[in-house]
């Protein structure tokens, strides 16, 4: 529904979901058909990328979602996808990617060509110098390959948020954070006497993401692209995408409007494991919503919650999903949307 889209972000639901190596499938041989739908990159006219949140799954340590991180890197450079990116959460038992710039440093180690970056990091919790000296870095080691996303949300409550010693008014600053940014890993640095080594000189290309008006409208009066969260706040996206489109000013990173867009997409076997994918998806977001606190929700309580008024919240939260088997499967081949 939303005219020239140039890029399309597919959000990891499940690890479930993507495609083992054969050393982890829990069902070897049972991957092919399911190997070729999420392969449709390989072959596709628009520019498809992963939203990697480095999920803990139940029962599994932290460290294997890391080194989950670098399987699926590795699946989707095979794959001829875009890029991976990985975003910035803090104090969520599920997430493993806190320390974004060091997740990304580890696999873009164990890849060679594929596009990394984040999905983005939270300026606010940041000095951007700091920011520019980490992806300074990462591009100096990995030249052509790192994408700096930059968001204005925490990423956490306001109680992690006062302990990462930051206060509610740095999200004020954002855009003139973003441009002290920009300054330093350019040529030039906008604060007399400040350079960022490494840094200055990289030109790390920034996005702008975002799931409201302020982000678009940001990106536009910038000249940078545009990455809209309608995998979890769908609401504004059209709109945001017209603002965006509408008010672009080109800049000498990029001459014309980029849209990327965050989908979520469930690739499976057969249609009846997609659709179990996806019910356990739903669960997972009613645990990401209301599991605070230590708050712990079994699959039957939060099927609960699904099925009251709260988990409307979840329904429109998921609006932009598809979820299907590989055509010949077992339960069809069909794609269905949620929400």
């Amino acid at each position: 529904r939303v005219h020239h889209l140039d890029h399309a972000h597919v959000g990891l639901l499940s690890r479930r979901a993507q495609a083992p190596t054969p050393d982890r499938s829990p069902h070897p041989g049972r991957w092919s058909r399911a190997q070729r739908l999420v392969g449709w990159a390989a072959v596709s006219t628009m520019p498809i990328s992963i939203l990697d949140l480095a999920l803990v799954g139940r029962g599994e340590a932290v460290r294997d979602a890391l080194e989950g991180c670098v399987t699926l890197a590795r699946r989707a450079e095979e794959l001829g996808y875009e890029r991976v990116w990985y975003a910035e959460h803090h104090n969520m038992t599920t997430i493993a990617s806190s320390a974004t710039a060091v997740l990304i440093a580890h696999v873009a180690a164990h890849t060679d060509h594929i596009r990394l970056g984040s999905g983005g990091i939270m300026l606010p919790n940041h000095a951007p110098l700091t920011i520019a000296e980490q992806f300074g870095t990462l591009a100096t080691l990995h030249p052509g390959r790192i994408d700096l996303g930059l968001g204005r949300a925490p990423g956490t409550d306001q109680v992690t948020f006062r302990a990462l010693r930051r206060t509610i008014d740095a999200a004020h600053t954002f855009p003139d954070d973003v441009l002290e940014l920009q300054g330093y890993l350019g040529d030039e640095s906008r604060v007399p006497g400040v350079t960022a080594t490494p840094g200055q000189g990289t030109h790390v290309p920034l996005y702008i993401l975002g799931s409201s008006l302020f982000g678009a409208q940001l990106a536009a009066a910038l000249g940078l692209p545009y990455a809209f969260a309608s995998h979890f706040a769908p609401q504004a996206l059209e709109q945001a995408v017209a603002i965006y489109r509408r008010e672009f000013r080109p800049s000498t990173q990029l001459a014309a409007p980029y849209v990327i867009a965050g989908l979520n997409v469930i690739a499976a076997e057969t249609g009846d494991e997609a659709a179990e994918q996806l019910q356990a998806t739903r669960r997972s977001r009613v645990r990401l919503l209301f599991g605070r606190g230590g708050r712990r929700f079994s699959d039957v309580e939060a099927d609960q919650v699904l099925a009251s008024p709260q988990g409307a919240a979840v329904a429109e939260m998921m609006r932009h999903t598809a979820a299907g088997g590989a055509a010949g499967g077992a339960g069809g081949g069909a794609s269905n949307r949620s929400g």
